[in-house]
């Protein structure tokens, strides 16, 4: 099964970063949020990727083309440009394809445009390169292979806006930064989709896959929810950033299962 990712969108209006960084390489620690999601789902083996390209592509093609040597200590003989790697030396055992899906394609339209690369399986992997969360992608995929339908989305709680007191009378007893918000189910994202999934999509730039084609699903009765009530978040603002880097760098990372 191919992993699909969004990661064509504009750049980020995060403070703090440049607003030419395409969202999808915008860094958690040492490594763009991309790669993060990437080893969410390679920690369960699935190793098959199609990143679908639009704004700024050639820069999340040249962070994957020189990955070895930005992850990795080596030395260099200028003179014979040999690059010897040292003992440390580990690379992941990915096999990624670039989409270029257009500048201004929206989410359906760029689906469609890289389906000739994950068409032949019988089921694709589908999310933004925008959020992580500790989902386990095994137990998503038995999910959808058991109801048949031809859709799965995963359901999250939506994180809370603020930050949250646990109190006795007028003493203060526990506070939690981001904690999750307790009703109501929002998509998250992580979807599993079966092939006849595509013939819901069309060409049409201005197609929105959240839209007409998953409205379209729903009305068919294919759509089906995951429900993952552990942890998830996006990355849309500079408090989130600022979170998901501060769980990354004290070594609290949820989604860090690997």
């Amino acid at each position: 099964m191919k992993v699909v990712i969004l990661a064509g969108g504009f750049g980020t209006r995060i403070r703090d970063v440049p607003e030419d960084v395409p969202k999808p390489m915008i860094s958690i620690g040492s490594y763009p949020i991309l790669w993060h999601i990437m080893k969410i789902y390679s920690n369960y083996s699935f190793n098959k990727f199609v990143v679908c390209l639009g704004y700024k592509g050639s820069i999340i093609k040249d962070y994957f083309l020189n990955y070895q040597n930005l992850s990795n200590d080596f030395s260099l003989n200028t003179s014979t440009k040999k690059i010897t790697y040292k003992k440390n030396h580990s690379i992941e055992n990915w096999d990624i394809t670039f989409a270029e899906t257009g500048l201004n394609s929206n989410t359906g339209a760029r689906l469609y445009k890289a389906r000739q690369y994950f068409e032949m399986d019988d089921f694709f992997a589908l999310t933004y390169g925008d959020g992580v969360s500790d989902i386990d992608i095994n137990e998503l995929v038995k999910f959808h292979k058991s109801h048949g339908k031809l859709m799965t989305v995963t359901g999250v709680r939506p994180p809370a806006r603020f930050g949250e007191l646990e109190i006795e009378g007028e003493k203060v007893i526990g506070f939690n930064e981001k904690p999750q918000a307790q009703e109501g189910w929002i998509s998250g994202g992580f979807f599993i989709c079966s092939r006849k999934v595509l013939d819901y999509l069309s060409p049409d730039d201005t197609l929105i896959f959240e839209r007409e084609p998953i409205e379209s699903i729903t009305r068919d009765g294919q759509l089906m929810i995951f429900k993952h009530r552990g942890f998830w978040h996006p990355m849309d603002t500079s408090r989130e950033y600022q979170l998901l880097n501060s769980l990354w760098n004290v070594g609290k990372a949820p989604w860090k299962k690997w």
